[in-house]
């Protein structure tokens, strides 16, 4: 049996679950979040609250059972509180503004990038160097940092680039001065 796939998902005031032919729909005060359910798990609603089940103990539906909780887990965490994600931006004249739905992003190229923040995510500039994305759904904000991080990584030797605050850049050494 699962560990985290057994565990009950507690539903907290304010959040709705509804199940209707294989998706699930999460209604709380951030939001309506629906997803379909992985094969071979079912999903019922009781006191304590979101029960996940498997249907079977194949492979499959073994390796769902955890997954399809989380899912779950993720969705009225979301609807209920939001998640958050904070990047920063490192180097000499690298910095962004808002404007509209884009963040113009200053990242020492030739020309400044645009990037449209998705629906459902919304970006607040605390500094010019410092963006905090918030949203309800969890994939959708974690896909829109990754594609603000991709558009200059971190590099080892200064450290400049964008970057998550949370994330720690291991720093190479530059060349040695002399040979010997």
């Amino acid at each position: 049996m699962s560990r985290i796939g057994k565990l009950p998902v507690k539903l907290p005031a304010g959040v709705s679950v509804e199940v209707k032919a294989g998706t699930i729909q999460v209604k709380g005060p951030k939001g309506t979040l629906q997803r379909e359910l992985p094969p071979a798990v079912g999903v019922t609603i009781e006191a304590g609250g979101v029960v996940i089940k498997r249907e079977n103990d194949e492979r499959e539906g073994r390796a769902m059972h955890g997954l399809a909780r989380t899912l779950i887990r993720n969705m009225v965490q979301g609807v209920s509180e939001g998640f958050t994600r904070t990047i920063e931006i490192v180097g000499v004249g690298y910095k962004a503004e808002q404007k509209r739905d884009y963040i113009v992003f200053s990242l020492g190229f030739s020309h400044p990038i645009y990037y449209e923040v998705p629906a459902g995510v919304q970006a607040k500039l605390e500094t010019p160097t410092k963006i905090t994305l918030t949203a309800s759904d969890r994939q959708t904000l974690g896909a829109a940092a990754a594609k603000i991080r991709s558009l200059r990584p971190p590099e080892p030797y200064k450290g400049k680039g964008v970057k998550y605050s949370d994330e720690n850049i291991r720093r190479k050494e530059g060349k040695s001065g002399g040979r010997k």
